[in-house]
């Protein structure tokens, strides 16, 4: 008997699907894995190839997700803007195409006319993810016009780069959905997702849903600095509940809406929750999963609605040890997908019983800023004025992004090998907080700064003690308090003196909630784009710029005058 052929390697996306004989001919699992990825496609319709064609995230979903109770409705919190819109005339025509219809109503280019023939990017290998490996070992995708007529692709130049609809092309929806359900797998059967040109754009699409002119909304004391400056021209005010180094804190949240007063407030109580729970910008805090559960309970208890922004969701880290550098081997070597995702604290979405969840989901961190492509997940009810919402604005992402990420996920990586490239880059990440935090024990001044090694994300949030400045001495009343002008002009010169010293900080007021509301002094650093050893150099550029802003000795001064003891 001739030996059995050994089969091409294939990703767990590819087109080219193998028998699976224990799923095959019986009931999906109930829990939705990437092993499960390649018998569900081969009992699943292929994504549609056509132009602007439509899709959704039921088309992809397994078996198991519809025997799940469905959302609520939300209709008594979305806004005047959003109920007013309705579907796109033109786009809508398109659910009566079919392969033999000849369109003469959207003005879609013929792709005659697009002047690309092919593009093309070269990619890693799982798990030969680093800069050096993928110049040696890296394979070269690339997507032709006509590739899904020819039966080579489910996604070619002449549906990416034409006209589509704007839930995005079916066969990423199918990738987002399909990777919603593995990582997050949403206790409701009726939610839905929509690709984003970014999660800023979806945050502004999303406040402009859900508030109103007068509107508060929630969001922590400290919070990303483009948020405040999306919801304030929107007439809209914040409304930051206090923190800790795991985050929101629940009561004061509870306490806060329990004894709301719309006469003295005048505002009606506040209802939209804006979150970033893993790696938080600025401070980088990270709920645990009690804390999560709290947060929920409270917004169950007074129906508030959670907008979760999680770009850095993936990179969760291991613990920080004092003095220690976490090494990333070379070749990378992969956890197990399950181990993987059983230590990842779990999301909103995943605790989302009612459907009260918008995530937001982007590849700026952890593919890159310029590609200008997220998700979101909601429930279908949400995700339908989302879409109306898209449709006038933004449409969808580029299709030169889309396609060579189509590339990139669905040809290259699929499922697993994503989720180990989010590995190699949480490794990554780790090392990187590791010598910022390490760099800081060696040079700030420790009786005036002070911090939490992050748990997660770039950011690292250092408290200064804006007390021992001289000015906050000379200044201070006769309860040790000063004015927040004095405040300010401290952070400010601060500020001008590590930028003296050549290194940027950001200021911790610019992330401040409620402006104007500060009574203390933080500094945001970031270890995601500097090499390790320019990490060092700027710290130690900080450490000099504090010290002498605060009348501090240098640190040589100091370990001379200490060897001389």
């Amino acid at each position: 008997m001739a030996p059995h052929a050994e089969p091409e390697a294939v990703t767990d996306t590819s087109s080219f699907v193998l028998d699976d004989p224990v799923l095959t001919n019986g009931e999906m699992h109930s829990v939705f894995t990437v092993d499960h990825v390649l018998p569900h496609r081969q009992r699943s319709k292929p994504p549609p190839t056509s132009v602007a064609a439509f899709s959704s995230a039921d088309m992809f979903k397994s078996k198991g997700c519809f025997r799940k109770p469905v959302a609520k409705r939300w209709d008594h919190r979305l806004s005047t803007e959003s109920k007013a819109r309705q579907a796109s005339s033109l786009k809508g025509a398109m659910k009566y195409f079919r392969p033999d219809t000849i369109s003469l109503c959207g003005g879609l280019p013929s792709s005659d006319y697009f002047p690309f023939e092919e593009l093309s990017a070269k990619l890693p290998i799982s798990p030969q993810f680093s800069e050096g490996e993928t110049h040696e070992s890296g394979k070269i995708f690339s997507a032709g016009k006509h590739d899904a007529r020819e039966g080579k692709s489910l996604l070619d130049l002449s549906i990416a780069l034409n006209y589509g609809q704007s839930m995005g092309p079916a066969a990423l929806i199918r990738f987002v959905t399909e990777h919603t359900e593995i990582v997050h797998n949403p206790p409701y059967s009726d939610w839905d997702v929509c690709m984003t040109a970014g999660s800023t754009s979806a945050l502004e699409m999303a406040l402009r849903m859900f508030t109103e002119r007068g509107h508060y909304v929630i969001t922590e004391e400290y919070t990303f600095s483009t948020a405040i400056e999306t919801i304030a021209p929107l007439g809209c005010k914040m409304l930051g509940i206090k923190m800790d180094a795991d985050g929101m804190l629940p009561d004061d949240l509870d306490h806060i809406l329990s004894t709301w007063d719309e006469s003295a407030r005048r505002a009606p109580k506040p209802f939209l929750v804006y979150t970033v729970p893993t790696g938080q910008n600025p401070t980088a805090s990270t709920q645990p999963l009690e804390r999560r559960k709290q947060i929920y309970a409270v917004a169950e208890k007074h129906d508030l609605y959670i907008l979760e922004d999680e770009p850095y969701y993936f990179l969760q880290m291991e613990p920080f040890v004092s003095g220690q550098t976490h090494d990333v081997p070379k070749p990378f070597k992969p956890a197990p997908v399950a181990e993987f995702l059983q230590n990842l604290v779990p999301s909103y979405l995943s605790l989302d019983t009612s459907g009260r969840v918008l995530r937001l989901d982007s590849f700026s961190k952890i593919i890159a800023p310029g590609s200008r492509c997220g998700w979101v997940t909601g429930s279908t009810q949400v995700i339908e004025r989302f879409i109306r919402h898209n449709e006038v604005s933004t449409q969808n992402p580029a299709g030169f992004a889309m396609i060579h990420l189509y590339n990139l996920l669905e040809e290259n990586w699929g499922q697993k090998g994503f989720l180990e490239w989010l590995m190699f880059i949480r490794a990554e990440y780790t090392r990187r907080r590791d010598i910022i935090v390490n760099a800081c024990e060696q040079h700030l001044p420790t009786p005036v700064c002070s911090w939490v090694a992050p748990k997660a994300g770039m950011f690292h949030w250092i408290h200064v003690d804006v007390t021992k400045h001289p000015l906050y001495k000379s200044r201070c009343d006769s309860e040790g308090q000063v004015d927040y002008a004095t405040l300010v002009e401290i952070e400010d010169a601060v500020f001008l003196a590590a930028a003296e010293q050549s290194v940027l900080i950001a200021k911790g007021s610019w992330f401040r909630a409620q402006r104007g509301s500060d009574t203390d002094l933080f500094c945001r650093t970031t270890f995601a784009a500097a090499p390790a050893e320019k990490i060092v150099e700027a710290i130690s550029r900080v450490g000099a710029a504090i010290r002498k802003e605060f009348g501090l000795e240098e640190v040589g001064e100091k370990q001379h005058d200490d060897h001389a003891r």
